[in-house]
């Protein structure tokens, strides 16, 4: 496997990625449960490179992106890994990247990516559904096709035995059942890194998020 989209075994801790079509409160969750847990979490390199490039040139995402993208998430991940405190919350995975290239490129895989996304592996998946209120921006772009990419994820976690939960609900109904689904990990891990007792240690990109837990309908939508 290409070095660049390898996970690195170093760092022992429950990985945990937030997996789901476009607008379905994936980043919301992932800063929720940063929180939480008191811990870093991986933001969505796509975003940022697929933005910028936006910004800078009036292009949408070609095909030759996505192994760059891949390869910039997996460099932020296998750097946050060992920051994290027990818990690393990944935004994305390969796998993700996987299903949106085989969705826009006639089932296509870069087959360094297509190794990868396979290959790597995580804790926990958190399906994202899509009874959210979509919301619009310069990249996403399949308002009317949320069903079909919804089920093209989830047969992505079975057809690669990926241990998963679905999520449906309000933001509070939701944290609940993924920290539910953590905590039961772990309670069955023992030794996990943890860095909570020396603050030097803590990467603490998380607390600029503005995210007001107490604020939170638990019927409200993203």
């Amino acid at each position: 496997m290409e070095k660049k989209l390898r996970q690195t075994k170093d760092a022992n801790v429950v990985k945990v990625v937030l997996f789901g079509p476009e607008s379905t409160g994936k980043t919301t969750l992932s800063e929720q449960l940063a929180r939480h847990y008191n811990t870093v979490w991986v933001a969505e390199y796509a975003r940022e490179y697929l933005q910028d490039k936006w910004n800078n040139y009036r292009k949408t995402c070609e095909n030759s992106d996505l192994l760059l993208i891949a390869e910039g998430q997996m460099k932020l991940e296998n750097e946050l890994a060992k920051k994290a405190d027990k818990v690393l919350i990944c935004d994305t995975d390969l796998l993700e990247t996987k299903v949106y290239s085989e969705a826009y490129y006639g089932g296509f895989v870069n087959p360094q990516l297509d190794e990868a996304a396979i290959a790597n592996t995580y804790d926990l998946y958190l399906l994202t559904y899509i009874d959210t209120p979509w919301e619009a921006d310069d990249l996403r772009d399949k308002p009317d096709l949320r069903l079909e990419m919804f089920n093209a994820f989830e047969n992505a976690l079975k057809k690669y035995n990926r241990p998963y939960i679905l999520l449906k609900g309000g933001k509070r109904t939701r944290l609940k059942t993924a920290t539910e689904a953590i905590d039961k990990i772990l309670a069955e891990r023992t030794n996990l890194d943890s860095f909570s007792k020396n603050l030097e240690d803590i990467d603490l990109h998380f607390l600029h998020q503005n995210t007001d837990l107490t604020n939170y309908d638990s019927n409200s939508g993203y």
